[in-house]
């Protein structure tokens, strides 16, 4: 089987270190290391974790129409972005569901995106379909990417280049790495400071061991990057949003820019714009929320979601025992009048009800650093 899956430029350093190996999104990818994943989630809140992400999508939109264009795409202020800002933004389609969920970076030549691994070929496809005759769009299979991640993410890739610590959360700039050029973003997944960095793929495997061989940092696989990002409250594609959900309903509508809105300079005018507007105006029936289980018992993905009665509300999308406040935590879609704070449903977990309470996100607060 793992012959039929796609290999990172790390994929051998991955084995050298020990990591146990897994499928995801068609890549033999590294769960954990021999530490385990709790460990590595604890050196990502303590000091400093490397993950290898270069199995997420790379690509370039190139041309002076090129901001322009995104925007018929996602409802997000792509034109207002400044050289060097990076955005959160979504596809969306007629229906107002999400295609997908994405990083834009303007550069000085170019838009660089970031895409979620299992939907890159849908997404370049998606582009090229829509916005093809007014950029350039141009995958960058030449590249890999690292997430640096942790309090001290900073003063681990300053030993390579201390201008790295001028950067502020979601901004980005060209630097010099190891003597390789790389891409630089203060930004991740995990709700700590740190960075992801764009390095060409031959050079990857030097710049890693660069990295891992400082005191400050230890590798980290896909386990905790889960588990940390559920406790930041991030959502991951294909588990707690896809088309089914809008962003509204996803409790993305922060994401949204008053220049892109009902009443903006620039509303509308992108896939499912009419549905979102009349959501936002009037709200939506189900929503996004977080839960805290009451009692010591995992809630996983897809466990039902019930009151006192037995009458279905809703659904877990995620779920794990969240390490750094020791208590089971989920993110689920609930019916909007029992999605207020501090309501408790009930989670059917192998024939019994699990008690949990709607808890604001993040369940461990974000400490990006803003300057």
């Amino acid at each position: 089987m793992s012959a039929d899956l796609l290999k990172t430029p790390l994929h051998a350093l991955h084995l050298e270190l020990g990591a146990r190996m897994v499928p995801f999104a068609g890549y033999d990818m590294p769960v954990n290391y021999p530490g385990g994943i709790l460990a590595e989630h604890r050196q990502c809140r303590a000091s400093a974790a490397l993950f290898d992400v270069s199995h997420m999508g790379q690509l370039r939109l190139v041309g002076a129409d090129a901001a322009a264009a995104l925007e018929t795409l996602v409802p997000v202020d792509v034109l207002g972005l400044a050289a060097g800002q990076q955005r959160y933004a979504f596809f969306t389609d007629a229906s107002g569901g999400l295609l997908d969920d994405l990083m834009v970076t303007r550069r000085a030549d170019d838009l660089l995106l970031v895409v979620n691994a299992g939907c890159k070929d849908a997404d370049t496809r998606h582009l090229i379909t829509h916005i093809g005759h007014r950029c350039q769009v141009l995958p960058m299979p030449e590249r890999a990417l690292l997430a640096l991640q942790g309090p001290h993410a900073v003063d681990a890739l300053s030993h390579l280049n201390p201008e790295v610590a001028k950067l502020v959360f979601m901004t980005g700039a060209p630097f010099k790495l190891g003597g390789h050029d790389c891409y630089v973003t203060r930004s991740g997944y995990t709700g700590e400071d740190g960075f992801e960095i764009s390095v060409p793929a031959d050079a990857a495997v030097a710049l890693a061991r660069a990295l891992i061989n400082l005191p400050e940092v230890k590798p980290a696989g896909l386990g905790a990057r889960d588990t940390l990002r559920l406790e930041a409250g991030l959502c991951l594609y294909g588990h707690d949003i896809g088309p089914q959900t809008s962003p509204i309903e996803a409790g993305l509508s922060w994401a949204i820019q008053k220049v892109r809105r009902p009443g903006g300079d620039r509303a509308g005018h992108y896939p499912g714009a009419d549905v979102i507007a009349g959501q936002l105006a009037s709200g939506v029936s189900v929503k996004r929320v977080g839960l805290t289980a009451l009692e010591r018992v995992p809630v996983r993905e897809g466990a039902r979601l019930v009151d006192a009665r037995g009458h279905k509300l809703g659904t877990v999308t995620s779920g794990t025992i969240a390490p750094t406040i020791d208590k089971p935590i989920a993110m689920a879609y609930l019916s909007a009048e029992h999605a207020q704070p501090q309501h408790e449903v009930y989670a059917e977990v192998r024939g019994q009800r699990v008690p949990m309470r709607v808890t604001p996100m993040p369940f461990v607060p974000h400490r990006y650093h803003r300057g």
